[in-house]
């Protein structure tokens, strides 16, 4: 299990996939990230975090809201609630636009996208009065120092610069899709090993 940790605001550095997306590779065709789109949140010598953004649980927004009595009927909120990874699964993460209001745990990952885990955005969002564009997940991916750029090697991962347009507008089963036309990749002629020359 890797810990959660954010808010360093340590220098970027040249070589982060901070504000990337990884694209699943046929290496991973099995197991929760298979067919994944995952959009890196945190990026450095301490190791990777990032919320998958494609894969929406059998739950809904509007019944988050409604667990947490922050729910009004004014206000419906119906677009899925995330699977956005294996560790923590108990704790919610919202990706969500820049916005001049702050709420008590956000981060700012790129000019446009925030991350914020209080529960405070929450209850703006049920009235509309949160970010106009925002992804509530469940759970994070997280890896170790050096173990996301193993899986690079493995060819397990393929990276782009992510962008607010795909995380947000996008609806979640074009994403992959969208994803791969970005790089000018097909998936489908990818081999799904590894070869080395």
């Amino acid at each position: 299990c890797v810990p959660l940790q954010l808010g360093d605001n340590e220098p970027m550095r040249e070589n982060t996939l901070k504000n990337h997306f990884l694209i699943a590779t046929p290496a991973l065709n099995s197991g929760f990230f298979a067919g994944s789109v995952t959009y890196i949140c945190e990026h450095d010598k301490d190791g990777a975090m990032g919320i998958v953004v494609n894969h929406p649980l059998d739950v809904r927004v509007d019944e988050v809201l409604d667990q947490l009595s922050l729910a009004d009927a004014a206000y419906p909120h119906n677009e899925p609630v995330f699977a956005g990874g294996p560790l923590h699964t108990d704790r919610g993460f919202v990706l969500h636009s820049s916005a001049a209001q702050r709420w008590q745990e956000s981060i700012a990952i790129s000019s446009d996208i925030q991350l914020t885990t209080s529960l405070d955005i929450l209850g703006d969002i049920a009235t509309n009065a949160g970010p106009p564009y925002n992804l509530i997940a469940l759970g994070y991916a997280g890896w170790a120092p050096g173990q996301l750029e193993a899986e690079l090697e493995e060819n397990a991962w393929l990276t782009v610069p992510a962008d607010h347009h795909l995380l947000f507008e996008v609806p979640h089963h074009k994403k992959l899709d969208a994803a791969l036309r970005k790089m000018g990749v097909d998936l489908a002629k990818l081999a799904p090993y590894t070869g080395h020359a």
